[in-house]
């Protein structure tokens, strides 16, 4: 796989006035994992690891407490995931995770860019076969042995992983999310991930030049206004 996964999904933040988009979409994501799985971090890894997220990427601590403050209460909004897959211009392929309270809005709008930049919206399953979900864990340890260890010990399924100036990378299948991290911190103690994230790996990469570069950032920014995408990942290769 190697550090695809660094270049490979797309940042929801590429101006400084894109902020408040950033805090909405960290938002939203916690308050959907709290009130899923519980507002107790501890015992929430998956809310615990979006709270470290949201923090490293300087969401205020107002805007985290809203968000479990509403978990709290088991009302609000009732978002529900969405995924869209198809392909961009020069064939690359697009996977746009969303979180939405209203399906049929967030179809139309995600049609909408695609059609309105050439690109091909598909059915569910059209592109994703070719992509990894896999899990990424990674953090500050010198011996990827020891951590290769404690994993297969716990029985995770681990399909890489990487070391490389004192920074280990694991990557396992996304179902091995919650048994890996436990894993490691049984293991190892508190850790200060640097990446804890589940996403799309592409298998290959697409060339595209040209025009289609052109195209596929306009793609990408009329993705980045829609407040319901929370991801989007690709394996275009510019």
């Amino acid at each position: 796989m190697g550090r695809a996964y660094q270049n490979r999904k797309v940042s929801m933040a590429k101006t400084s006035d894109a902020k408040a988009k950033v805090y909405s979409k960290y938002g939203r994501e916690i308050y959907v994992v709290a009130k899923a799985g519980g507002v107790d971090p501890a015992g929430n890894l998956a809310l615990r690891g979006l709270i470290e997220r949201a923090k490293k990427d300087q969401v205020p601590t107002h805007v985290i407490e809203k968000a479990m403050d509403k978990a709290k209460g088991g009302g609000g909004e009732d978002f529900a995931p969405a995924r869209y897959e198809g392909y961009g211009p020069g064939s690359c392929m697009v996977i746009i995770d969303c979180l939405t309270d209203n399906p049929n809005r967030t179809f139309g709008d995600v049609r909408l860019c695609f059609t309105k930049t050439k690109c091909k919206i598909g059915t569910q399953g059209a592109v994703s076969h070719m992509f990894d979900h896999a899990a990424i864990l990674a953090f500050n340890h010198a011996d990827e042995d020891a951590v290769l260890e404690a994993l297969l010990a716990a029985d995770v399924d681990v399909t890489d992983i990487e070391s490389d100036d004192g920074k280990v990378t694991v990557f396992t299948p996304h179902a091995d999310y919650f048994k890996a991290k436990q894993a490691l911190l049984d293991a190892f103690g508190e850790i200060d991930f640097d990446v804890d994230e589940i996403q799309f790996l592409p298998k290959s990469a697409t060339p595209i030049s040209g025009d289609d570069v052109v195209l596929f950032e306009k793609f990408l920014d009329m993705l980045s206004e829609l407040d319901d995408v929370q991801n989007v990942y690709h394996d275009a290769q510019f």
